[in-house]
């Protein structure tokens, strides 16, 4: 990495209809580098939350015909900025979704695309059930993309609970991390600083997590915050509950310096517990 930038996270509160949200993404994106972002991330599921199956597969769109893709790849060009488009639906068959994350170059080229890993398969207290298996398609591969100020980790929101991918990207290479997500509000409340401050605390990283706010269609509840973190675990801007954008400077030396403190991000476990010799229960 090399010279310090300025980073913006867009929060949305992404509607049912993939035009009105690709607009509204643009605008915030427009205003984030009004205010000086070199590179602005956006959260997941960006121009688009629909809950509901049928409409789900009504509205997604091979990768060649969805109309996210050139809208957000000439806004790239026009600007003259990185963009990381949280995730659009990408359609895969009659009956399978990619929740995929887009990175675009300034010259409005598609840089990188990541399918999200981890499938959200749970039951919250609050009384919402999520099922994402039963539509999309998990992605196979972890994702690193070359920035000009370093390399970057793609992930996505229900990523961020296990902390072996983000470690495994650090070790491969990655300096700076993004996490879009559409974070339950029950959820968010409980684990969403917590995790994302563990992520770059035990990676060295900088973390960028650009959030979907406020209420939904069928009334999903997502937490907002968006948050920006520092390597040392430091929060640098915090998105709060509204629509908006959070800005940060981004240090590159701030990552060697953390990494060079504590550096247990590249130290090699100790043992696996995998392996039976490793692991005793008490009393044996």
């Amino acid at each position: 990495m090399t010279r310090a930038f300025r980073a913006a996270c867009v929060q949305l509160n992404a509607p049912d209809d993939l035009g009105a949200g690709i607009a509204a993404a643009v605008e915030g994106i427009r205003r984030a580098r009004d205010g000086g972002a070199d590179f602005i991330a956006t959260p997941e599921n960006t121009p688009l939350i629909e809950m509901r199956r049928p409409e789900q597969l009504a509205k997604a769109r091979p990768m060649d015909e969805h109309p996210a893709v050139p809208a957000f790849c000439d806004l790239a060009k026009e600007l003259g900025a990185w963009l990381s488009i949280g995730s659009i639906t990408v359609k895969l068959g009659e009956e399978r979704l990619a929740n995929r994350q887009l990175l675009i170059a300034p010259d409005g080229r598609l840089a990188a695309t990541y399918d999200k890993i981890h499938m959200f398969d749970v039951e919250i207290p609050d009384g919402q059930s999520y099922r994402e298996s039963k539509l999309f398609q998990p992605g196979r591969e972890a994702v690193l993309a070359e920035l000009p100020w370093g390399r970057l980790g793609m992930t996505i929101c229900y990523d961020l609970r296990f902390p072996q991918l983000y470690r495994d990207l650090a070790q491969a290479g990655a300096e700076i991390l993004v996490v879009p997500a559409a974070f339950t509000r029950f959820t968010g409340k409980a684990h969403w600083h917590i995790l994302l401050r563990a992520r770059a605390i035990e990676t060295g990283c900088y973390v960028l997590a650009a959030a979907q706010c406020g209420t939904h269609s069928r009334d999903r509840q997502t937490y907002g915050h968006s948050l920006i973190v520092a390597p040392w675990g430091e929060i640098l801007a915090d998105g709060g509950e509204e629509i908006g954008e959070v800005f940060a400077e981004i240090d590159p030396g701030r990552v060697e310096e953390a990494r060079r403190m504590i550096p247990a991000w590249n130290h090699s476990p100790a043992y696996d517990l995998r392996k039976p010799e490793n692991l005793r229960e008490a009393g044996e």
